[in-house]
């Protein structure tokens, strides 16, 4: 770990160096890229600036040890010297775990009621107003791509995009399936029923990560409609685009304008080819890189929703809340820190063997 810290050191003052250069400063685009590493790096050198400080201070006064007239003050420091040292190791290792380069992107949310009939799909249509009212307090934006909604207000599928800095980091281990027991709304007896929906979280690739030929592509045009017939549009501005090397079909007709549905459906057609593609690439490695928060497969059972005693728990972790009205309206952030805190942890684990 010394070896590593030293080196990014060296490199913060070589970009340091490179900041006074003129040449630098002429040329906009580099002068970004390095802006941009110095912004990553700072954490690091700083941290390991003050790790230096205190293996110092901890050096010191365990030399005091040896001189009699100091031994009892150096005794009563010798504590806290230790601990602040080994905090600020400890925050070092985490600074230098490898960090998921997709953090900061875009997601696309695609959620499908499971077994369950119309309650799952009414459990879906929850799901999609929880992450809605989640994005919203984390300060994201949603925008529906495409919905398919039923006569009581369930959503059989429903397809949106959360557009804002850190989306994945907050989404990414929502991809399983959620169960929820309660006493459906069509239930006259009061009886328990279980259902469940199913969530898939990619991240939004970009047009130069993942380019797609536009002969490899059937795009269709239709009128679109709501549930039972409602808001019939009389232009064709729905589409369809079918991916024909794969066979992936991606719907939009939330917009009244043709071109900005083709521009949704592109976008969630993109990511679905560019996470194929990833996972692809990964399976060899799929057992190594499996934590405990799962392997995101969307036929894994992640959480349970229990109505009728308030609690949410999650599986992978173990986490148990009996705050389930407030997590259905958003609150979200306990679950999703103990999530990224039991990752991180696996990491270090791994990083350790």
């Amino acid at each position: 770990m010394l070896e590593k810290l030293r080196e990014i050191a060296a490199r913060y003052d070589a970009l340091q160096t490179q900041l006074s250069d003129p040449s630098v400063y002429g040329n906009a685009e580099r002068l970004r890229v390095v802006n941009q590493e110095l912004k990553e790096l700072t954490p690091v050198v700083e941290a390991f600036s003050s790790w230096e400080r205190a293996e110092r201070r901890l050096r010191e006064t365990e030399e005091l040890l040896g001189d009699a007239e100091l031994r009892t003050m150096a005794q009563e420091e010798l504590p806290a010297a230790k601990a602040e040292a080994e905090r600020l190791e400890s925050e070092l290792k985490l600074l230098l775990l490898p960090r998921d380069p997709e953090d900061g992107r875009n997601v696309v949310v695609e959620i499908r009621g499971g077994v369950g009939g119309e309650e799952s799909a009414l459990f879906a249509a929850s799901l999609f107003r929880m992450y809605s009212m989640f994005a919203e307090r984390k300060g994201f934006s949603v925008d529906v791509v495409s919905e398919n909604r039923t006569e009581l207000g369930g959503v059989k599928e429903i397809s949106f995009l959360v557009n804002g800095d850190g989306a994945w980091s907050r989404f990414k281990f929502e991809s399983g399936v959620h169960r929820v027991q309660r006493v459906p709304e069509t239930e006259s007896a009061g009886r328990i029923h279980t259902s469940a929906a199913t969530v898939a979280v990619l991240p939004e690739a970009q047009e130069v990560e993942f380019s797609i030929d536009p002969g490899d592509l059937q795009i269709d045009t239709y009128r679109s409609s709501g549930a039972g017939g409602q808001h019939i549009n009389k232009t064709e501005s729905a589409i369809r685009i079918t991916h024909l090397p794969t066979g992936t079909v991606v719907e939009c007709q939330d917009e009244r304008s043709q071109y900005k549905n083709k521009d949704k459906a592109m976008k969630v057609l993109r990511s679905r080819l560019y996470e194929a593609e990833k996972a692809k690439q990964d399976a060899a490695q799929a057992a190594q890189r499996r934590s405990q928060v799962g392997s995101g497969d969307r036929s894994e059972r992640i959480r349970t929703y229990n109505f009728p005693q308030g609690r949410v728990t999650d599986h992978r972790i173990g986490l148990t809340l009996y705050k389930l009205d407030a997590v259905m309206d958003g609150d979200l952030d306990e679950l999703i820190d103990g999530l990224i805190a039991a990752d991180t942890a696996e990491k270090l684990r791994k990083q350790e063997k």
